[in-house]
């Protein structure tokens, strides 16, 4: 389980470390600064897949996603004026359990790249594996400096025997155990964003249908998902999150031939079941996240970005016990600004972690200049 997430110099996160739990709401204010700290951990989780330089390229480059404030950030009372640089520029993410953790930083090209047709392609420049939750020279198994990078066997220290290219990630190209352990803890994190509920929405529709114990990203094999849950996973615990939602109603999946499967919804004092196609973009939502967070194959970390969209007040407090069940089985973080949804979590135990933003940078409320739990980055 993450204990510790780190992140310098991502967009308004100038510096940020804070505590993760089994159950974590970050809330705060629209502009705060929560989905820059939900895009952090989507970063994280593309370097497991060796894609983090290419995502980072998709939103612009590094320097459209850095942070945009003073180097040693405001101070109140003190106007912001344009500095000269005095530091490499420098983009950093990672995260420590009790048993491992990994870091990373990004910089600039260097020499000749500006001819290059990828000059929005940062490089990585360090990188770190280490057992515990503190990096330490005898806590480090694996490093890697620009092109160079060496882990720890048995009998001491071993060099890799070939350079690693400024896009790749030590965790996709070196063959170590410890790497193997960490690359593939990080590629079972789960993000669900982008789950679709408009008008067009794949899962209003009959879909070709295969065991899914994974929901997709946008939902579109919402049909298949549930009816895995009926067979393989907690049924009961599916049938109770619609009913504590819609009082008297049920999903069911029915086959409507040539192995597709279509999503229905049996209510009280109706003759048929309702279609996808029928729901509102509420219900389909909530089914959604039922689905989601009933997964038969829980991951390592379950990342909900504003689940609470298009939901009715009423539902809140029944996602609240969908999402505490889910947190038994997973670690879960959850992004949120609705405070009756942050509450309900609160009373069931989650970690909430409020985010304020002062003088463009983002801060969690209530700490101070040596809160936070104890963090060190891999030097260059």
């Amino acid at each position: 389980m993450i204990t510790t997430l780190a992140v310098e110099n991502y967009r308004s996160l100038r510096r940020l470390v804070i505590e993760i739990g089994s159950l974590t709401v970050v809330t705060g204010a629209n502009g705060s600064g929560k989905s820059n700290l939900y895009r952090a951990l989507r970063l994280l989780s593309d370097a497991g897949r060796n894609g983090a330089v290419a995502a980072l390229a998709r939103e612009g480059g590094l320097e459209s996603t850095l942070w945009a404030g003073p180097e040693q950030g405001a101070r109140r009372g003190r106007a912001v004026q344009g500095t000269v640089r005095s530091s490499s520029v420098s983009l950093k993410l990672g995260f420590a359990g009790d048993d491992l953790g990994y870091a990373v930083d990004f910089g600039l090209p260097v020499g000749g790249e500006a001819r290059s047709a990828f000059n929005l392609d940062p490089e990585i420049k360090s990188e770190a594996v280490w057992g515990g939750p503190i990096l330490r020279p005898a806590t480090l198994l694996a490093e890697r400096h620009g092109p160079v990078a060496r882990v720890r066997g048995d009998d001491g220290w071993e060099h890799v025997p070939y350079r690693l290219q400024a896009f790749d990630s030590v965790l996709a190209e070196v063959a170590d155990l410890d790497l193997l352990m960490i690359r593939e803890r990080i590629r079972s994190w789960r993000f669900y964003d982008h789950l679709r509920t408009d008008a067009e929405a794949p899962a209003r529709m009959a879909q070709i249908g295969t065991r899914t114990p994974v929901l997709g990203h946008d939902g579109a094999d919402l049909a298949a998902a549930l009816q895995t849950i009926i067979e393989i996973g907690d049924a009961d615990a599916l049938d109770k999150a619609v009913s504590d939602a819609f009082p008297g109603s049920a999903v069911q999946v029915a086959q409507i031939g040539g192995g597709r499967l279509e999503l229905q919804l049996r209510q009280h004092g109706l003759l048929r079941p309702l279609s996808g196609a029928e729901l509102s973009d509420g219900t389909l939502r909530y089914l959604l996240l039922v689905a989601a967070l009933l997964t038969p194959r829980p991951p390592a970390l379950l990342v909900l970005n504003e689940p609470e969209t298009s939901l009715h007040p009423d539902l809140l407090e029944p996602l609240a016990e969908l999402v505490s069940t889910a947190a038994g089985k997973t670690q879960l973080v959850l992004v949120s600004h609705a405070r009756p949804l942050v509450a309900a979590l609160a009373e069931r135990g989650a970690s909430v972690v409020e985010l304020v933003k002062e003088l463009g940078e983002t801060r969690v409320e209530g700490y101070g200049p040596l809160d936070g739990p104890a963090w060190t980055w891999p030097k260059r």
